[in-house]
């Protein structure tokens, strides 16, 4: 496992890629990457949220900056890790938003920290990622061969065309998405009790990668409330419903404060 410091400095420059405090800001909204992706995927989110919201995506190794590091394999190395190295910015009220791999990571780290006795979300949003304890009957796909890994990859429509068709650059990414899909692939559900802060789950329309049933049963994972947003586009629609899905993030982070 890797050595984690948890010197403030350090997390800001490794951990939170760019991270900027808001002093004003009542909430921190710890954001967690699908398989691939990286604090980009959270470019211009501070925008689209109140000033009391302070956004906060989590770099993780092996990109952007990080990229010479090796990337986690497990999710139960990534949430030891995070569990270390973002315990100091959980000094305010926080909520974990994950897409995908994200909603995962978002999930057992809250169960972590519940297991510490540690400060919990007050609210998790977990989006394009089927209910933990609904068995994936898809293959695993990050043993595939390269050139079948690509096919996959065009079909998920998460990756750029160029960069497919780009031989160079995807013997750089494929490293990185093999280790993040065994991340998925490698994750072993065990019940525990439900979480006490509420859980809004988002979902997308033509999401062919996570089909709509197994969305509901994220419902068995709080005591508090619960809720099911159902946007179109397919698996990266978090992209295209951005503006949609911010605002029904602000609005209950708001409400709930």
């Amino acid at each position: 496992m890797q050595t984690v410091s948890v010197t403030s400095e350090r997390i800001q420059s490794i951990w939170l890629a760019n991270y900027r405090a808001w002093p004003d800001a009542a909430v921190r909204l710890f954001c967690f990457p699908y398989a691939g992706g990286s604090v980009a995927a959270f470019r211009g989110w501070q925008g689209d949220l109140p000033l009391s919201i302070e956004s906060s995506p989590v770099q993780l190794p092996g990109r952007g900056a990080r990229i010479s590091e090796p990337p986690f394999e497990s999710l139960h190395e990534t949430v030891e890790a995070l569990a270390h190295a973002l315990s100091p910015f959980f000094d305010k009220p926080f909520a974990f938003f994950g897409h995908s791999m994200g909603a995962l990571i978002a999930l057992e780290l809250s169960r972590r920290l519940r297991r510490e006795k540690k400060a919990l979300p007050l609210h998790l949003f977990v989006s394009g990622r089927r209910a933990p304890q609904c068995p994936d009957i898809e293959p695993p796909i990050h043993k595939l061969s390269d050139s079948d890994l690509i096919a996959r990859l065009r079909r998920f429509n998460g990756t750029p065309h160029d960069a497919l068709d780009h031989p160079e650059l995807m013997q750089l990414m494929l490293p990185l998405l093999r280790a993040d899909f065994s991340v998925c692939e490698t994750y072993q559900y065990y019940e525990e009790p439900a979480l006490d802060c509420p859980i809004t789950v988002f979902g997308g329309i033509g999401d062919r990668e996570v089909p709509a049933a197994a969305l509901p049963p994220w419902r068995e994972h709080t005591t508090a409330a619960f809720s099911l947003h159902m946007f179109p586009g397919d698996h990266f629609f978090l992209h295209t419903a951005q503006s949609d899905m911010l605002h029904l993030i602000a609005r209950k982070l708001v409400l709930q404060k």
